[in-house]
């Protein structure tokens, strides 16, 4: 289920994007990128429509995937 970014609190959204972009595993390359510019990264992703919220029932758990991963997720 796609959560629409503008239905969180702005303290909300910004907890759980930087969550997101602290996890292990979200690596920005070789060059290290401040904890702020990864955050407004993603938040631009957001805006755009790129990247989107998601709910999966089953876990209760939420994280951020682009549109593309989102729509082929409910596709199956």
């Amino acid at each position: 289920m796609i959560i629409p970014h503008q239905q969180l609190s702005p303290e909300t959204l910004q907890s759980l994007v930087e969550e997101f972009v602290t996890r292990s595993g979200t690596d920005y390359g070789a060059t290290e990128i401040p904890l702020q510019d990864k955050v407004r990264q993603v938040q631009r992703q957001l805006a755009r429509g790129d990247v989107v919220i998601v709910f999966d029932l089953a876990t209760e758990s939420v994280t951020l995937l682009s549109r593309q991963e989102a729509e082929q997720l409910a596709d199956q």
